[in-house]
């Protein structure tokens, strides 16, 4: 897409400049690319700094190369677009349609149940990933560019496309040429991204039942402009918006579906009022006209009179494992287990968790299974290892789904009944590390509670004993650890988060002989 964008940008009257930044390969960078994406936020911001650059087209496309640019882009200031690839096409597996991430997870605890032999896994291995673009279910990736259209950042209907398909390159050019009208107008990337525009993001993300990545990722974008998201009112939007997006893994659907029934613009026709009306889009039309042009709602895309879950994709939930809160997405939740209470089944490490979930597991079948110690600071990094496996013995058992409480992330893709983002994080000194086996749980999920049944007392004695236990790190990792934020404040840097209510200012360079 890079010569349509450099076309649209020429015939506009600029000049269109290539530039690379640091790749955050998703499966490849361990222990997850969540650990870089503040150091990519920190290169894009650079670069703008030093560099006499008007305006910012991204193209991103996995799930924190969206974020990240945007957070160094929004912290510079200056106008920004986004371009991303789509999503890849639809694997075939023995006959039925296979989405990216949330049937590879079904599939792997058929293959750890003894129901899928090596021959299939090898089949299936073969047809699972086909060719480039992202996660075609409403993963990060499908996630961050809805939001991303509601934020006036990605142009509407483009985040959906299907990746190689033709749209994108008449998409490139009109972005290339829209980044310049920008320019000559004196737009900023603070007057671009509104508090209006982020609620609405908001209200999208729970339509969509989209990924629990996305609060984190949305909040560090708005703190840097000066700008905030709640837990609180990430709850109360969750509570009053039902889902109305038929895709894995809160639906069936895949995001070809999506595209076909009219993309994210015929979602926000779909929400109506929900949405502020006057925000402006990245083609320069407003949430209003957009959502008058728009087709109806249709094929995976529910109107309000008929929603997928009416009772909405989040809950935050607080008490005495988690004072300053966590995350679950209760629409890909198993909802019997939504309220429940078990005993602990603790998982300290990494290290620990193939043994505790393996085929001589001991886990009584009403546990809740708790992990942490994996947070931003203990990952490092925040990795997605929330989704812990069923244990074997469990899983041979007909048990499909259990109570998980973690400090950490899990994928986009994910599904099941995680109580994630526990905060503050075992690693800092949180009441996760204080939990031991066999120690009661109960989560209420719609209540908004998440306690565990051990006196303050005894929880004061623990935690005058506990030392948190911290791999070896060194160099950047090390640097991550010593200024990175809890979840709640987006995992951001503690010098980089803009103070509420200012717009961020870009710090010139100081110009003289090289």
């Amino acid at each position: 897409m890079i010569e349509p964008l450099k076309r649209g940008i020429v015939d506009a009257g600029g000049i269109g400049v290539e530039f690379p930044v640091m790749s955050l390969g998703e499966d490849l960078m361990k222990p997850t690319a969540m650990l870089y994406r503040n150091l990519l936020a920190i290169e894009v911001e650079e670069s703008v700094r030093s560099q006499p650059l008007d305006a910012l087209i991204i193209l991103a496309a996995c799930d924190k190369s969206v974020p990240g640019a945007l957070m160094g882009a929004f912290s510079a200031n200056i106008p920004t677009l986004l371009v991303v690839s789509g999503p890849r096409p639809v694997a075939h597996f023995e006959g039925k349609r296979i989405g990216t991430g949330t049937d590879l997870w079904r599939l792997w605890d058929l293959r750890r149940a003894g129901e899928l032999s090596d021959e299939r896994w090898a089949d299936l291995e073969e047809k699972l990933t086909l060719g480039r673009g992202t996660c075609n279910t409403m993963g990060t990736a499908s996630s961050m560019g809805a939001i991303c259209e509601t934020l006036g950042l990605a142009w509407p209907g483009s985040t959906s496309i299907p990746a190689g398909d033709p749209r994108h390159v008449d998409i490139a050019r009109r972005v290339g040429a829209r980044s310049v009208e920008l320019v000559l107008e004196g737009m900023t990337a603070s007057r671009q991204v509104t508090s209006s525009s982020i609620t609405n993001a908001l209200v999208t993300l729970s339509a969509l039942g989209g990924s629990t990545n996305a609060v984190i990722h949305l909040t560090a974008m708005a703190r840097r402009l000066g700008l905030d998201v709640e837990l609180g009112e990430l709850d109360r939007i969750s509570r009053a918006t039902p889902v109305l997006v038929d895709v894995e893994p809160s639906g069936n659907g895949l995001m070809e579906d999506l595209d076909d029934a009219g993309g994210i613009p015929t979602l926000f026709r779909a929400l109506g009022d929900r949405l502020n009306p006057d925000t402006l889009l990245a083609d320069a039309t407003t949430m209003k006209e957009t959502q008058t042009a728009a087709s109806e709602p249709r094929g995976v895309i529910r109107d309000l009179s008929n929603p997928l879950d009416a009772e909405g994709a989040f809950r935050v939930v607080r008490g005495n494992l988690a004072p300053r809160g966590a995350l679950i997405k209760r629409s890909a939740a198993t909802p019997t287990l939504l309220r429940h209470r078990g005993p602990a089944y603790v998982i300290a490490n990494h290290e620990e968790l193939a043994e505790r979930t393996g085929k001589d597991a001991d886990c009584p079948e009403d546990a809740v299974l708790v992990f942490g110690g994996v947070g931003p600071v203990g990952g490092p990094g925040m990795p997605e290892w929330g989704m812990v496996p069923i244990p074997q013995p469990l899983l041979a058992r007909g048990v499909t789904d259990m109570v998980r409480v973690t400090d950490a992330r899990m994928s986009g893709t994910s599904y099941g009944t995680v109580f994630l983002h526990v905060a503050p994080e075992a690693a800092v000194g949180g009441p996760l590390g204080l939990v031991r086996d066999g120690d009661v749980i109960n989560v209420d999920a719609d209540a908004g509670v998440l306690e565990l049944e051990v006196s303050e007392e005894e929880l004061r004695e623990r935690a005058s004993t506990f030392t948190p236990t911290l791999g070896v790190a060194r160099g950047y990792p090390e640097f991550y650890r010593r200024h990175v934020g809890q979840a709640p404040e987006g995992c951001d840097f503690d010098f980089l988060v803009q103070p509420r209510g200012e717009a961020p200012r870009m710090v010139e360079p100081v110009v003289g002989r090289s």
